[in-house]
């Protein structure tokens, strides 16, 4: 049995320890993921029009990768000694996606909305992916999964208001 009221101190020695850096960028994703999470509850709940049925399932699929994303991003933090905040006033102070209405939204506009949603938690696994490579392919390798995933996400639920032939992203200009 373990004497939790010890006076000795335990003392991990563990082979690797997130830099101040690595912590704020997975800290960024972890952010993110739960305002994707928060943000697709909303989308589900208040959707309608036109193929309310299918958004309404897609976007528990959004929901729910990203709820399952988030909590490994956050698992990954504590394996490495950070400790995650995803408090909701730190979501709401960090993140960096757009807001989401109040309101019901329509089922085209609530594709864009989720789309650029998606696309901005994309954008900060992207942005903060080198870095964290040099210091952890570890955690490398879960932004890679998580970027394959919603980057798949995205693509499916924009295509629900693509024109054929006719409606393409935007060129990035370098």
């Amino acid at each position: 049995m373990v004497d939790t009221l010890s006076t000795e101190q335990h003392v991990a020695h563990p082979p690797f320890q997130a830099s101040e850096k690595l912590a704020t960028h997975l800290q960024a994703l972890l952010v993110d993921l739960t305002d994707l999470h928060l943000v697709g509850k909303q989308a589900h709940w208040n959707v309608v029009g036109p193929n309310f049925r299918d958004l309404h399932l897609q976007l528990d699929e959004v929901v729910d990768d990203a709820r399952t994303f988030s909590d490994t991003v956050a698992e990954r933090m504590r394996a490495l000694y950070v400790t995650p905040d995803a408090r909701a006033k730190t979501v709401g102070e960090q993140s960096s996606l757009p807001e989401f209405p109040q309101t019901e939204v329509d089922t085209a506009e609530t594709v864009d909305r989720i789309v650029a949603a998606i696309y901005a938690v994309a954008g900060t696994g992207r942005r903060i992916h080198d870095e964290v490579d040099a210091e952890d392919p570890t955690s490398a390798d879960i932004i890679h999964s998580i970027l394959e995933r919603l980057e798949q996400l995205a693509w499916m639920i924009d295509a629900e208001n693509r024109v054929a032939n006719r409606s393409l992203p935007r060129p990035v200009h370098r």
